[in-house]
């Protein structure tokens, strides 16, 4: 673990030490953890871990789980998370539809509900649809905040959308502000993709590899993990990926611009050309990983969903005659995992990262977000 302690302030310290074992105890699953285990991974005195374990067991995260054989001694005390302690709830705002879920500390997936939506309606109307789903899902239980996740592009830090494709009436709203005002509760706000993508790095990978998730529903755009870390860029702007022109004079975008991707391969899977939408998918795909030169491609959305092997087969085949013309090896093109409520999932997790110190994966602005959710 590389995190870093230079210049915090006290409560942020000691927010930062317990997100230490916390991540540690939900690393460890129902086997847990000894409080020795727990100061040789973290770096704690015993002292120190003793009072943050108190505390978590005070407030019901934490509580043994029964004892370990020691070399010497009597044996250790284990201690484990309790995931039913607290919850996150996800919101995926699509252009269509609207996905709730409820997940616990360890990420599983609790409840999770998907109704109609309208992206079109008044900002004021589809707060307030997306607050009720959020309280349905409730149910009196500890919710330590509200992840939400839409079409871009938008203002990560600042909680602002900016000109939705095709809903240009969202932009300079303060969605996160206001759904935190309507809630009583805290809200992050980040993009479908990015969210999605959080979600995939936190589940199935560690360490510091690179790929993309590409995600086609209702719309297209890319999620970037770049050496391990979510990349929004400076203005967390990133994974505007379904804008670019590859065809001059093509069908017009709800961008407003002509050839988009987006464009392109949504024309064709209404058409029923399923073939087609997914050779421009791997255009794109081909020129992310020239561009990049990431690990690997993960698909999803809805629509590929529908037509998973065509879709993986299709901008594999694009992907990898590319990397042939150019005498390298091809990068692996798969289906993402995390099933229909990967993006909702993903939303929830925005919530859980600081929680469990997990700001190198979540990428820049997440220590800001830690401090302000510190026990």
């Amino acid at each position: 673990m590389n995190r870093s302690n230079t210049g915090v302030n006290l409560p942020a310290l000691r927010h930062h030490n317990a997100a230490l074992v916390l991540d540690l105890l939900r690393a460890a699953g129902e086997r847990g953890i000894s409080r020795l285990e727990l100061a040789e991974r973290t770096g704690l005195t015993p002292q120190a871990v003793s009072k943050i374990t108190g505390r978590l067991r005070d407030e019901g995260t934490a509580t043994e789980a029964g004892r370990r054989a020691s070399t010497g001694g009597k044996p250790r005390t284990v201690l484990k998370l309790v995931p039913s302690a607290a919850h996150a709830i996800g919101l995926h705002l699509d252009r269509d539809e609207l996905t709730a879920v409820l997940v616990d500390l360890a990420g599983t997936l609790v409840g999770a509900r998907t109704v109609p939506l309208d992206l079109g309606e008044e900002p004021a109307r589809v707060v307030e649809a997306a607050a009720a789903e959020a309280e349905a899902l409730t149910g009196g239980r500890r919710v330590l905040g509200v992840g939400v996740a839409m079409p871009g592009p938008l203002d990560h830090a600042g909680g602002i959308l900016h000109r939705v494709t095709g809903f240009p009436h969202w932009n300079g709203f303060p969605l996160r502000d206001a759904l935190a005002e309507r809630l009583g509760q805290k809200v992050f706000l980040d993009k479908d993709t990015n969210a999605a993508a959080l979600g995939l790095a936190l589940r199935d990978r560690t360490g510091d590899g690179s790929f993309a998730y590409l995600h086609l529903g209702s719309g297209l755009g890319a999620g970037l993990v770049l050496g391990g870390a979510l990349h929004r860029g400076a203005r967390t702007g990133a994974g505007e990926f379904g804008h670019q022109t590859i065809l001059l004079g093509g069908p017009v975008c709800g961008c407003g611009g002509r050839g988009c991707i987006e464009a392109l391969c949504l024309a064709a899977v209404a058409r029923g050309d399923i073939a087609a939408a997914a050779r421009f998918l791997g255009v794109g795909a081909a020129n992310l990983v020239g561009l990049l030169d990431i690990d690997e491609i993960l698909l999803g959305g809805r629509t590929v969903t529908a037509d998973q092997d065509t879709f993986v087969r299709g901008v594999g085949a694009v992907v990898e005659e590319r990397a042939r013309r150019g005498g390298a090896p091809a990068v692996p093109v798969l289906a993402a995992a995390g099933g229909p409520h990967a993006v909702a999932e993903g939303a929830a997790q925005l919530v859980l990262v600081p929680v469990f110190g997990r700001a190198s994966v979540v990428g820049p602005g997440a220590r800001r977000e830690s401090e302000a959710t510190a026990h």
